[in-house]
């Protein structure tokens, strides 16, 4: 049997109260000692600049412009055109009076402007707060105020969100950046809250009449705070410094360079997961760090297929949804085909799946069964996809399994949160041991799992199981402006995740519970169920109801049990009759029932607030 981690550690018994922790494992590169890390890559700025200077004519960024009412093909910016942008930008923020340690919003989808606003931030030594383009007035507001933000860059669409009376907060900006240009009104409006607006080629143009020089940032220095979305409570500000972001680079560095394929300047990633979000984040710097490209989808998930095709990406990373999309969508030409058809890419299948499955490298494992079926598979990916990375959430193991086989290129999952700076455990290409896993820990992180008695995990036990503690030199420094819960999550260097791990004989980590009643869906969102059931609740004709979610699906699930008494007042003032059993089923009092939990829900600014009226019955 293969062994993809060194126990460097042997497990303890719990004794005075404390819980009983299993050994401690690290990735086998770092065995005898965390590697040292590149003395030339300190911080974000770093990864950045080094690469303007090796690679000035690559492309760096590339999006599709909008002409005559559709999407054109990708334009691009090199690395040094990027870099002469981010020094007016920089030149632009200190004329307006922005200093080191200031923080800076960004707010929109993904775009070149988005990065370019990051990278300023990186060379002044600014904080780079990003906010979910998904996110509504009230959590906006409690950013910019908790985090302090004096200058904004936003997305055009989002401006008026920002200047609404329900964003209280943005009174506290003293400069607001559109990532394009803004009307008459929107102007007035800022002006009108206190705020200096500008188009992006406005401020461009106020950094070309002002140049001043970058101030780069220290290892120490915090680089971004980002912030945590969930269904309930504030969102937590995780802080990340230059040093953990450039340590999280030179892992990935290191844990290539073990493979025969090896990434090139002529990669090219497909960014649509948000860039506030960490995995996007750290897969952009490492492909910056390697003079590669990154282009942006247009917008619309929905048409994800057709930047797929104009772009043809080496590189895919989304949350297990997008990937069940497109399993769905296979499946669904699959159906379409003749008997024989179907028949024969079966076969193929199972053929190149048997081989896989005796070691043979998924491009070596059937070479015919790739030209007869599975290109065509790639091609609807493309036709250039090398790597695909699944991340937010585990990926069930039938869908794994099927696009190991069929989409022509690696398919890994990893495990990670903001907290651990991403990925803290990555399955290994073509080890086919690691499908239903999130892979061995990595490079500059150590793992254990720790007694969770009230759930019955023991990491002592066979197999061990408890929950995911991670310690190492890609650790968030804490949460900001919240020395309580920085505390009850980090015990004696340890981050405590949350979620119920196994080790399984390999070395490899396998998520498989939740130690508190909180899921994550397939979307990468966290739910909370029991505080969804409590929201619920309050409607006066629900007796009960329970809120069930699979961490392998997109949508939740509830048992709703009416109130028998309310549900009779209901009948009798709305002219209808029956047993209570008879009631449960009239189609007008599940309308009725629906639109009660529709209300709470909207009350309770509750993310989960649509109900599928299809799938919908009472139980009496």
């Amino acid at each position: 049997m293969k062994i993809f981690a060194a126990q460097v550690e042997e497990g303890k018994e719990g004794k005075d109260g404390k819980p009983s922790v299993g050994p401690v494992y690290r990735n086998l590169l770092a065995s005898n000692g965390f590697p040292s890390v590149d003395s030339d890559l300190n911080t974000a700025w770093d990864i950045f600049s080094m690469s303007v200077q090796k690679y000035p004519g690559n492309r760096m960024l590339g999006w599709r412009p909008f002409v005559d009412g559709k999407f054109g093909p990708y334009v691009w910016k090199t690395y040094k055109e990027v870099y002469e942008e981010v020094l007016q930008i920089v030149s632009a923020l200190r004329a307006s009076g922005a200093e080191p340690g200031c923080r800076v919003g960004i707010y929109g989808a993904n775009c070149p402007q988005w990065v370019e606003a990051m990278e300023a931030c990186n060379a002044l030594s600014l904080i780079c707060v990003p906010l979910y383009d998904t996110l509504g007035p009230g959590a906006v507001n409690f950013i910019l105020d908790h985090a302090e933000i004096d200058f904004v860059f936003v997305q055009d669409k989002k401006v008026k969100e920002l200047l609404s009376p329900d964003c209280r907060s943005a009174q506290r900006l003293r400069v607001m950046v559109c990532f394009t240009s803004l009307t008459a009104e929107q102007k007035e409006m800022a002006v009108q809250t206190g705020i200096k607006p500008y188009s992006w080629d406005e401020f461009l143009h106020l950094g070309k009449v002002n140049e001043m020089e970058i101030l780069p940032p220290q290892p120490f220095n915090i680089c971004t705070i980002m912030y945590t979305s969930g269904t309930s409570g504030d969102p937590k500000g995780v802080v990340l410094t230059h040093e953990t972001i450039a340590t999280f680079v030179s892992g990935v560095d290191l844990f290539l360079d073990q493979f025969e394929d090896k990434m090139t300047v002529d990669d090219v990633y497909l960014s649509f997961l948000p860039l506030a979000h960490i995995l996007d984040r750290v897969i952009e710097e490492y492909f910056f760090r390697r003079g590669a490209s990154v282009g942006y989808y247009h917008g619309d998930l929905n048409a994800l297929r057709d930047d797929l095709m104009e772009l043809k990406p080496t590189l895919l990373a989304g949350v297990p949804r997008v990937f069940e999309k497109i399993h769905e969508g296979i499946k669904k030409a699959l159906e379409e085909l003749r008997p024989l058809r179907r028949r024969i890419f079966d076969a193929l299948y199972k053929y190149k799946l048997a081989w896989m499955n005796m070691g043979y490298k998924q491009r070596e494992a059937s070479p015919l069964a790739d030209l007869l079926a599975f290109r065509k598979v790639k091609a609807r990916l493309g036709g250039r996809l090398r790597l695909v990375i699944s991340g937010g959430a585990p990926l069930s193991t039938e869908v794994e399994e099927f696009l190991r086989v069929t989409c022509c290129a690696f398919l890994v999952q990893g495990y990670g949160l903001t907290e651990t700076c991403g990925p803290t455990t990555v399955c290994f290409p073509d080890e086919m041991c690691m499908v239903g896993t999130a892979g061995p820990v990595s490079v500059y992180s150590e793992l254990r799992l720790e007694e969770v008695p009230e759930m019955g995990y023991s990491p002592l036990d066979d197999p061990p199981c408890g929950e995911v503690c991670v310690r190492g030199k890609t650790l968030f420094s804490g949460y900001y402006k919240n020395p309580d819960l920085t505390r009850e999550s980090i015990i004696d260097g340890w981050f405590h995740t949350g979620d119920i791990g196994q080790i399984l004989p390999n070395g490899v980590v396998k998520i498989i519970d939740r130690k508190k009643n909180l899921i994550k869906i397939s979307q990468g969102e966290y739910v909370a169920l029991e505080y969804l059931e409590n929201v619920y609740c309050v409607a006066p004709i629900i007796e009960d109801i329970w809120v069930y979610g699979d961490s392998l699906k997109s949508m939740l699930v509830a048992v709703v049990v009416p109130c028998e008494e309310d549900t009779k007042k209901w009948a009798y003032s709305n002219g209808h009759a029956g047993s209570f059993l008879e009631l449960c089923s009239l189609v007008q009092l599940q309308n009725y029932i629906l639109s009660e939990l529709k209300n709470a829900a909207e009350r309770n600014k509750v993310i989960f607030a649509n109900w599928d009226t299809g799938c919908f019955s009472l139980v009496p």
